[in-house]
């Protein structure tokens, strides 16, 4: 016969014994990109490669001691145009995986499968460079010290480590959401310094460059508020697409950085009061006696 029998069926007929279910296990869930990131990632290249190109050609009649802003905030969009191409073209990306269990009903083994989302690398080593340079712009502008600048800067770094090392963490443990409270607690000191030590030295550097510091710095934190809310929802809690994710990171960084940088050097051209004037070896190189560095001679018989 076909099946196979147990006794004690009703009216002495022997009861078919239910098959063992067959459990097909759930192959690997990836969460990538489609064709709207990946489109976006193109245009946010091209965005910052083009403002690049502006920045670096409004920077040819300046002086060279009157360009450091031109300098700082070129380098900021070309570091992103860098990033941007890496992520559009594949790379600098990997898979951050974690286990899921799966129910498959009353007296069946639960089985396991991983769901692997792509978190791209790139973005954090794009912040890690942009943000200080972006710090620089407003602690100079600002007319913060040199301590408290490097001290924000310091923890600026510290904040996006963080984001990455959570990025790569594990799923529903305490190691994970640690490092974005360490991240958190970092950007809280840079918002200090920015705050606290940033009024207290813009107010002897006139009511135009106390305005446009507060305008710039208040624009600045606002949009550095929402990353890491993004961050908690989507590299976090993983609640929305990776498609869902460029794009609501494309849009922050574009304001972040070109629309920054284009309301900071169109400001500084109309405010004479926040020009950051270099001599020196910014300015002359070693060609000349101004720009010469002098190593173990003394200043009175220079």
């Amino acid at each position: 016969m076909d099946s196979i029998f147990e006794a004690g069926g009703h009216g002495g007929n022997p009861a078919p014994v239910k098959p063992i279910p067959t459990i097909v296990p759930t192959p690997t869930e990836y969460e990538t990109l489609h064709d709207t990131g990946h489109k976006t990632l193109w245009v946010v290249f091209i965005i910052m490669l083009i403002s690049s190109a502006v920045f670096a050609f409004r920077s040819w009649n300046i002086p060279v001691s009157r360009r450091l802003y031109h300098v700082i905030t070129t380098l900021i969009t070309i570091t992103a145009a860098i990033s941007y191409f890496a992520m559009a073209s594949g790379d600098a990306t990997s898979f951050s995986c974690h286990s899921v269990e799966d129910h498959h009903g009353k007296h069946i083994p639960s089985t396991h499968h991983d769901v692997c989302r792509q978190v791209f690398w790139a973005r954090y080593v794009d912040w890690s460079l942009t943000t200080p340079l972006l710090l620089l712009d407003l602690s100079l502008l600002a007319g913060i010290s040199g301590a408290h600048t490097i001290l924000a800067i310091v923890a600026d770094v510290i904040m996006v480590l963080a984001g990455l090392f959570a990025a790569y963490g594990k799923e529903h443990t305490a190691q994970k959401w640690g490092w974005y409270a360490i991240g958190c607690v970092a950007y809280l000191f840079v918002i200090w310094h920015l705050g606290v030590n940033g009024r207290r030295a813009v107010a002897a550097r006139g009511d135009k460059t106390t305005k446009l510091f507060g305008s710039l710095a208040l624009f600045t934190l606002i949009l550095w508020t929402i990353y890491p809310i993004i961050w908690g929802i989507a590299d976090g809690a993983r609640k929305v697409s990776v498609d869902t994710e460029i794009l609501s990171y494309a849009i922050l960084d574009v304001l972040a950085k070109p629309v920054f940088g284009t309301w900071l050097l169109i400001a500084h051209r109309n405010i004479p009061e926040t020009n950051v004037e270099l001599g020196g070896y910014w300015a002359h190189g070693l060609t000349s006696g101004e720009g010469r560095i002098r190593i173990g001679e003394d200043d009175d018989a220079a």
